[in-house]
């Protein structure tokens, strides 16, 4: 077993407050509660909270055990074991966490975070909108914070404007990590971010939580209780209904391959359009599900076909499903993708090429690459190892906050 007090011999740990954009079920909302959980499982102090409500205007109250309960942030953000239990149902839309306001950088917002944040002792801002956010609430307390970049900086700062801000803001950070080494030089260059700043720590997800269909009865349940066809060649797509994650080059896929059905697991503005595509009569809408897991099971291949990503934790969740994959090659998807080994790899933007690749991994020994994504991501993404590297980095940030300046 790893030893979890390593980075902390004293035997205290710091109280973690993780704060999201809101309550979607998108890839850092997913990974902060992960990684939440873990943490409060190793006895650390963890508290998630949403700086906004999903859908926007809900109220920041939610149901817990059949009663209503405000979700005041000095109350609901408590970053203690006991707290709450750790797992609790939740909506199928949304992750329960407490609410902090109406909305995002709000000044009510902000003022919620800067009380929760004083019952924590280091703040994890996961997304774009709450490193904005922590560095307006927090600025002149004692609390820092460390900045989740999950996303392919050149993407989300694209024009001079957002590199202007994002550079403000991340030095505002006590630390900044993100997903590859790669993304560490181009964040260390384009925001002039000085030397041990930018910490490299993969995505990853708990293995446990995502077992393979172990028999194809296993498969057949999963998808009888989805609601989708039992024989057939059925392809997962995973992810926000938005534009730059392209369901519609998935459903031109679907119609070059008369013989397979689509399985589309999430919801977002294109979701009403992209149902009139020729070919959305094969595929099935699940809209957000409260765990993939089942659709995993249900599978034969997972494809993604965005046109920006990090490193996705949906290719990772798939993998350890043991689910192979065919994916757009852009972002750092091929630390997760093997093309030839675990999946394919395609250029963006072409559903002919896309369509070409998915039919062949369909047709080939889907098992095999689906034992080998399985083994890739075990060694190279399992939580474990990485919320080690986690609770380290939070300590070192704690200490250093509560170390006196000479």
């Amino acid at each position: 077993m790893p030893d979890h007090t390593a980075a902390d011999p004293a035997g205290t740990r710091p109280r973690v407050l993780h704060l999201i954009s809101d309550q979607r079920r998108a890839g850092a909302q997913n990974f902060a509660r992960d990684l939440h959980r873990e943490l409060r499982r190793r006895g650390q102090a963890s508290a998630l909270c949403a700086l906004a409500p999903q859908p926007a205007g809900r109220p920041a109250v939610e149901t817990h055990r059949g009663r209503r309960t405000d979700l005041s942030a000095d109350r609901a953000c408590d970053p203690s074991p006991e707290a709450s239990p750790d797992r609790e149902e939740e909506p199928a839309a949304t992750l329960r966490a407490a609410v902090l306001g109406a909305g995002r950088l709000r000044p009510g917002t902000l003022r919620a975070l800067r009380s929760a944040a004083r019952s924590a002792d280091v703040v994890l801002a996961h997304g774009s909108d709450t490193l904005a956010a922590c560095a307006l609430a927090l600025a002149g307390t004692r609390t820092p914070f460390v900045y989740v970049s999950v996303g392919h900086p050149r993407y989300w700062t694209a024009t001079r404007l957002r590199r202007a801000r994002g550079g403000t803001l991340m030095h505002r950070a006590a630390a900044v990590t993100t997903l590859t080494d790669e993304a560490r030089t181009v964040l260390e260059e384009q925001f002039h971010l000085p030397d041990g700043k930018v910490h490299v720590i993969p995505n990853s997800r708990a293995a446990e939580s995502y077992p393979p269909a172990d028999s194809r009865d296993d498969r057949r349940a999963a998808r009888h209780a989805l609601g989708l066809p039992a024989d057939v060649l059925l392809v997962a797509w995973i992810g926000a209904i938005a534009p730059e994650k392209r369901l519609d080059l998935a459903l031109d896929v679907l119609d070059r391959l008369p013989d397979v059905r689509l399985a589309v697991a999430g919801d977002g503005p294109l979701r009403d359009v992209l149902a009139r595509h020729p070919a959305a009569a094969r595929a099935h809408f699940l809209g957000a599900l409260p765990d993939p897991a089942p659709l995993y099971r249900a599978a034969d291949a997972l494809l993604l076909t965005s046109d920006s990503e990090g490193v996705p934790g949906a290719l990772i969740e798939a993998a350890l499903a043991g689910v192979p994959a065919v994916a757009t090659d852009v972002g750092w998807v091929r630390e997760v993708v093997r093309d030839g080994a675990t999946g394919a790899l395609v250029a963006p933007g072409d559903p002919l090429a896309l369509a070409e690749a998915l039919g062949k991994v369909l047709a080939c020994n889907r098992a095999g690459l689906g034992a080998a994504a399985r083994a890739h991501a075990l060694e190279h993404f399992e939580l474990g190892a990485v919320v080690d590297d986690w609770q380290r980095l939070v300590t070192e940030v704690w200490v250093d906050s509560t170390t006196p300046r000479s």
